[in-house]
């Protein structure tokens, strides 16, 4: 008799261990789950993203500081430089300002020449970009 109460109380144990697993399984497979699942995995990720930018944002001030130091760019100048010399007018060599293309004092461009319209050629198209093929 022993032993049939054993067995039995070993059934009914294994019954409610599997029972309470496989409820468990299915609470973690509903929608409403799954998209907390999903929403804390992305704020880790965006956790371990942000850590991630701030160490290389330390990385890059550190390689800066220390680029700055071999190339000399930390220390203060001994001396300072010499003024420029201010010039007069300086007469333009390059294209007018537009504002005085524009203007009534600007010369007047020449017309431009045309080209003949002809319809001889089958071949000859209009070469439009903006046209659809």
């Amino acid at each position: 008799m022993f032993r049939r109460t054993f067995w039995f109380t070993a059934g009914a144990a294994a019954g409610v261990w599997a029972t309470t697993k496989v409820n468990r399984k299915l609470k973690q497979l509903t929608p409403e789950s799954l998209a907390a699942q999903a929403a804390n995995r992305a704020v880790e990720a965006g956790h371990r993203l942000k850590d991630f930018a701030l160490d290389v944002r330390s990385g890059m001030l550190q390689r800066e500081a220390e680029l700055g130091e071999v190339l000399g760019l930390n220390t203060s100048p001994d001396r300072e430089l010499p003024a420029q010399p201010r010039l007069g007018a300086v007469e333009r060599s390059g294209p007018a300002p537009i504002a005085y293309l524009h203007s009534k004092h600007a010369p007047a461009k020449p017309p431009k020449a045309e080209r003949p319209q002809t319809n001889d050629s089958p071949t000859e198209h209009s070469y439009n970009r903006n046209e659809d093929h």
